[in-house]
């Protein structure tokens, strides 16, 4: 049995177009795909939304004039200095943080293992923490250290939790008792911190999308972008890892090479978004299981796991900005506000399945 059959019998009972070139040839599910263009284009909506509230308020069509560049220069002020990068931050970083669920997602196996209930984005933050503490505030400096430590979290729980061989429970149980460590260093960290400094590093650790740049979603575009396709090259073996390791294996899988391979692609995802934002709760743990849930799918999906997460992202902002108006509240809350709602949900659902 080779790669493409094994993949045929993963995806039987499904329908399917199949794309095929002289040299080239790809199984695209029908469902996964009109889930992902429905939640991609909702997605869109909500950002064309978002730009049209505010203090001062624009018709649709007037956004979209202007992003046309047919604007007014009020507008373009408006919606394309002080708006859009906002808008572009949600949707580029809800897509990188649904990928980075979606991978972890299917290397445990298990609907909790996500970066932020693994650790990875304590430790990234962290690492920021002590930036922000020791030598100050500065966006390149902060997101270096916040890419910083969530790598060297992530190395640390895989290294703990690999014993001969690789189980998705164990990693989920050693992510979660080294959050739990890290977490307690956080809050020694603000608490032994300067005030002003600590109520900044409180406010970055809650996520928010207040203060994106453009320059920051473009510096973050060029790490998600290449970070992304180098997902989507590995995602058909991805999928046959959830085979098992000896099944993948005869089917020519390296699995502890992928496996890492995968997990620096899942970290570099979601530490970027921590690094530009703060550590963003529940967007990585939610989309991959409501994009499975919508499609019908087995196992997770990497493309509708993206588009639900850039919808979710987006749309949580949305309701930070609006649902306390004039005052703006860190995306953060809003989502963790949800999120906790959707995992009492979804461990009542794992125990009645079980």
């Amino acid at each position: 049995m080779n790669v493409a059959s094994a993949l045929s019998e993963v995806d039987a009972g499904r329908r399917t177009w199949t794309v095929q070139t002289a040299t080239f040839s790809r199984r695209i599910g029908v469902r996964p795909t009109l889930v992902a263009a429905c939640a991609l284009t909702a997605a869109l909506a909500v950002g064309v939304f978002a730009l049209t509230i505010g203090d001062a308020t624009f018709t649709p069509g007037e956004v979209l004039a202007t992003l046309f560049g047919l604007g007014e220069p009020r507008a373009e002020l408006v919606i394309i200095e002080w708006r859009l990068p906002r808008v572009l931050g949600g949707l580029l970083f809800g897509l990188a943080l649904g990928i980075g669920g979606a991978i972890f997602q299917s290397l445990t196996r298990n609907p909790l293992g996500s970066p932020d209930v693994i650790g990875f984005d304590a430790g990234a933050y962290t690492g920021a923490l002590l930036v922000i503490t020791t030598v100050g505030v500065s966006v390149a400096s902060t997101a270096a250290a916040a890419l910083i430590g969530g790598a060297v979290t992530a190395l640390v729980v895989y290294l703990l939790a690999f014993r001969r061989g690789f189980t998705g429970f164990r990693l989920i149980i050693v992510g979660i008792g080294v959050a739990s460590m890290l977490a307690s260093v956080n809050t020694w960290i603000i608490l032994n911190a300067d005030l002003n400094v600590a109520l900044l590093a409180s406010a970055w650790g809650a996520g928010s999308l207040n203060l994106i740049t453009a320059e920051q979603v473009g510096v973050a575009a060029c790490v998600i972008v290449p970070l992304t396709i180098a997902v989507a090259m590995l995602a058909d073996r991805m999928h046959l890892l959830e085979l098992g390791d000896d099944a993948s294996a005869a089917l020519g899988v390296r699995t502890g090479g992928l496996r890492l391979s995968l997990v620096i692609l899942g970290v570099g995802l979601t530490a970027v978004v921590t690094a530009m934002a703060g550590p963003i709760a529940f967007i990585s743990l939610a989309a991959p299981q409501v994009a499975r849930r919508l499609t019908g799918s087995a196992s997770v999906t990497l493309t509708a796991s993206a588009a639900i997460g850039a919808l979710l992202l987006v749309s949580s902002d949305v309701l930070a900005q609006r649902l306390f108006a004039p005052t703006q509240i860190p995306v953060g809350l809003v989502t963790v506000c949800l999120g906790g709602v959707y995992l009492i949900w979804l461990l009542i659902q794992e125990a009645r399945r079980r």
